[in-house]
């Protein structure tokens, strides 16, 4: 008997033009699909004019556990589980996650359908560094598990990732400011792909006043990662002696601490030179 398959697909987060090809196949052809709610699956199947053939059960985070063995048994028996979320990709803040792990555990084919991501989008325009980023998905409801949590991220180098509820914007971005700073740059991004979307950027004080006014939609705010601290000359020419007494070549050793930090590459060996004299 032939092993089926868990595919996780993303849908569109706003624009029902962003859904591929491909999904539009694994809508209409899988076994099983499993939706987070499927009265918002009806509504994008109507918009993209496909029709399923497969049998529809809801998978979401409050039955999740209990659809587990059924669809593995769907895997078993040769079948393909297709898993979507209302928006976006599975398991990202969303379900799927018990699913995959309880896969992977029993050895079954798992994959993906990539396609639209609220995360990755927020970040690309953002205007802030992408090169090294991480996702902290929705912080706690409550001010003092939030204010922990922030306290935590603080030190935190990489560009932060969040979501949010409308109504909890501003505390969650007064909380930030307090936490990391309150000229800390930042980009809240508003309803991304659809007709209304819109992203403010500025200090995360500044973004905390703007949204005490009304603000609706599905939110995901950006973060500029801590910055780091600067050395000063001591500290850097300490680094540079270290290195040359466990045996590299003066020059080579303040060539690599320079360019690691930006100063000036004469000023550093001068400063090493000094401090070797007896």
């Amino acid at each position: 008997m032939s092993t089926g398959r868990i595919v996780l697909a993303a849908t569109p987060i706003g624009n029902t033009e962003d859904a591929s090809p491909r999904l539009r196949h694994l809508l209409a052809t899988a076994d099983v699909v499993a939706a987070e709610d499927t009265r918002r699956l009806g509504g994008l199947l109507q918009r993209l004019g496909v029709r399923t053939t497969g049998r529809v059960v809801s998978h979401h985070e409050h039955n999740e556990a209990a659809r587990v063995a059924d669809l593995l048994e769907v895997v078993r028996a040769g079948g393909t589980v297709l898993v979507v979320s209302d928006a976006g990709m599975p398991t990202v803040s969303d379900p799927g996650f018990l699913l995959v792990r309880a896969a992977v555990e029993a050895g079954l084919p798992v994959t993906t359908a990539p396609g639209p991501s609220a995360v990755l989008a927020a970040l690309a325009v953002s205007g802030l560094a992408t090169d090294r980023f991480c996702f902290e998905g929705f912080p706690p409801r409550k001010a003092g598990e939030r204010a922990t949590v922030f306290a935590d991220l603080a030190r935190e180098r990489r560009t932060m990732v969040f979501f949010e509820a409308p109504h909890r914007l501003a505390a969650t971005l007064a909380a930030m400011a307090r936490a990391f700073g309150a000229d800390r740059p930042a980009a809240v991004c508003r309803e991304l792909t659809k007709t209304y979307e819109e992203v403010v950027r500025g200090g995360l004080d500044e973004l905390a006043t703007w949204a005490s006014g009304e603000v609706r939609g599905e939110i995901a705010i950006v973060v500029a990662g801590a910055p780091g601290k600067e050395a000063s000359m001591p500290d850097l020419v300490v680094e540079v002696l270290a290195r040359a007494d466990s045996g590299e070549r003066l020059k080579d050793a303040v060539t690599a601490v320079a360019e690691a930090t930006g100063v000036a590459k004469r000023e550093l060996y001068a400063a090493a030179l000094a401090a070797r004299r007896p």
